[in-house]
């Protein structure tokens, strides 16, 4: 699937709730469903900077494609890496540099955070570009 029917999917699925205690109950359940994260990436050089909770991302290029994976000690916060991860996983370099992530407007989701959930959203979503810039230089 490319970036954007992904992100059409997610659309649709925040669509089928109108109240925000759901929707932030579907992003625990998607942060539930994530695999844990194995203790050799739960490294200081994993953890993302700006992010109010722990937050490790791990990075790997398998076959020219970016293979993501996360976890974090907050279970809104390890929902919205679970949509991201969803999002841009097995995509290229190329890809994930150019992807425009509309769906985290079109769900509301950037007006349901707080400031530093917000700000924590945006230094994740920097952080798994910068891998994607790093692994196309490769």
């Amino acid at each position: 699937m490319t970036i954007n029917e992904i992100q059409d999917a997610i659309i649709e699925e925040f669509e089928d709730f109108d109240d925000w205690m759901d929707k932030y109950q579907l992003l625990i359940d998607l942060g539930s469903e994530q695999a844990p994260l194995a203790e050799e990436y739960k490294t200081p050089q994993n953890l993302i900077d700006g992010c109010q909770s722990r937050v490790w991302l791990q990075a790997d290029l398998v076959d020219g494609k970016v293979r993501f994976q996360a976890e974090s000690d907050a279970l809104i916060v390890k929902g919205i890496v679970a949509l991201l991860i969803r999002v841009l996983d097995n995509q290229t370099p190329q890809d994930i540099m150019a992807a425009d992530l509309y769906f985290i407007e079109r769900i509301g989701l950037r007006e349901h955070l707080s400031p530093t959930r917000s700000n924590g959203l945006l230094a994740m979503l920097k952080q798994m570009k910068m891998y994607a810039l790093a692994f196309s230089t490769k």
